[in-house]
């Protein structure tokens, strides 16, 4: 398989995991693409973790395909799409799995995508600087204390989110989905 080929069949993996469709979203492939072709890059150390998690899809999608070593065709830094995906995953398998609600790793992800300001992104009306200031804004930790522009949005927060660890920021937007 050439590296392309490989590209193109691991990003297609990517998406599926995230099916927009189910969570009332029309995909923008165009913006899940620009996502998948932008290094995720973190000023909190522990961020790290994020992009480690990221980077682990790789060898995900070679299990599930039954390639085997995918490092030649998939490597470099984690991307955007790749850290998100891995975060929702995370977070449906680890912390949220209830057996009676389904599978809501989707619902994460896109519940993401709005607190950036990107839900309304579709591919007829895609303005790449725009999606590209909102994902510049998020790497730079330049949104609101409360998470506004960023991954997670919580109301009445009271700490910075911009200087916490995006683990952090997760555990506490699911803290408030709870109690509400």
């Amino acid at each position: 398989m050439t590296h392309n080929a490989m590209s193109k069949t691991y990003f297609d993996w990517l998406c599926a995991l995230v099916p927009p469709e189910r969570h009332g979203h029309k995909v923008s492939y165009k913006l899940l693409r620009l996502l998948f072709d932008t290094d995720f890059t973190y000023t909190i150390e522990n961020d790290k973790n994020r992009a480690a998690d990221g980077v682990y899809l790789r060898y995900r999608f070679a299990i599930d395909f039954g390639y085997g070593d995918v490092e030649p065709y998939l490597n470099g830094p984690c991307t955007v799409l790749e850290m998100m995906v891995a975060l929702a995953v995370r977070c449906e398998e680890h912390i949220m799995d209830d057996p009676d609600m389904g599978n809501r790793t989707g619902h994460w992800f896109w519940s993401m995508i709005d607190s950036m300001g990107l839900g309304y992104v579709r591919d007829s009306s895609f303005r790449a600087y725009a999606v590209e200031e909102a994902v510049d804004r998020f790497l730079n930790r330049d949104y609101e204390p409360n998470g506004k522009g960023g991954l997670f949005t919580i109301k009445n927060c009271r700490y910075d989110l911009r200087d916490v660890e995006i683990w952090y920021q997760m555990c506490w937007y699911l803290d408030e989905i709870l109690r509400s």
